[in-house]
């Protein structure tokens, strides 16, 4: 039986790329990024939301830091758009990191099913976001209400997909495996991270990519969870 839930946040529960692509058309404009010779927003957006796919998906598994993973994103985007060096903003990345976070769009459902669960279950955050940002994104979008604990993979020391973060996660919930599940949108870090561990994962699936075999339950959209819990 079911006691305790575990989400990720962003991608999960806080819409990252619409929340990032908002901040992107700010910081384009207020930039004037056209005079630095990129052809649209929209191929300039593209070109980071990849970049930042992948960095992030190396940084879960631990083959690069926060501080190579901020320091890559924009450069790497600038420099593929034909941008010179001596044109790249310097400050872009800061002003990103500091106006990201307060966005709120969230993913359709998101309060409407966290208000339904959190009445029947605890729920707890495990995220490898940083932790400034995640707190911030936390508070600002009303989140922190539905949560007990928000655990913070810069805090644990180890991100998931490591065994250590869930084992923190549960003795922070007092929590047992059988009794808990993890819902995520990362299969190496939420799910197959979870899995290993011993807990059950629901894998969050909004662009209906193929279920891989070793994918037990997924999900396209959050409402779905309204009818399994």
């Amino acid at each position: 039986m079911i006691k305790h839930i575990f989400f990720d946040l962003d991608h999960t529960i806080w819409d990252f790329d619409r929340n990032a692509q908002e901040t992107l058309k700010e910081l384009y404009e207020l930039y004037q990024l056209e005079k630095a010779g990129l052809r649209s927003c929209e191929e300039f957006i593209a070109t980071y939301t990849e970049n930042n796919h992948q960095l992030w998906a190396e940084y879960h598994v631990g083959r690069i830091s926060k501080e190579q993973l901020r320091s890559q994103r924009f450069n790497k985007t600038f420099r593929q758009l034909g941008v010179k060096p001596d044109q790249i903003p310097t400050q872009f990345e800061e002003d990103y990191v500091r106006i990201s976070p307060t966005k709120t769009n969230l993913f359709r459902g998101s309060e409407e099913v966290l208000g339904y669960l959190y009445k029947k279950y605890t729920l707890h955050i495990i995220s490898n976001g940083f932790k400034e940002t995640t707190l911030t994104k936390m508070n600002v979008s009303g989140l922190n209400p539905y949560f007990r604990n928000v655990i913070i993979s810069e805090d644990v020391g180890v991100n998931k997909p490591h065994k250590a973060i869930f084992e923190y996660a549960l003795n922070k919930a007092q929590a047992q495996k059988h009794e808990s599940i993890m819902i995520g949108d990362s299969l190496e870090a939420d799910i197959r991270g979870a899995q290993d561990f011993g807990m059950k994962a629901i894998y969050f699936n909004p662009l209906n990519k193929d279920k891989p075999g070793d994918v037990e339950w997924q999900i396209n959209n959050l409402e779905e969870l309204l009818h399994h819990f």
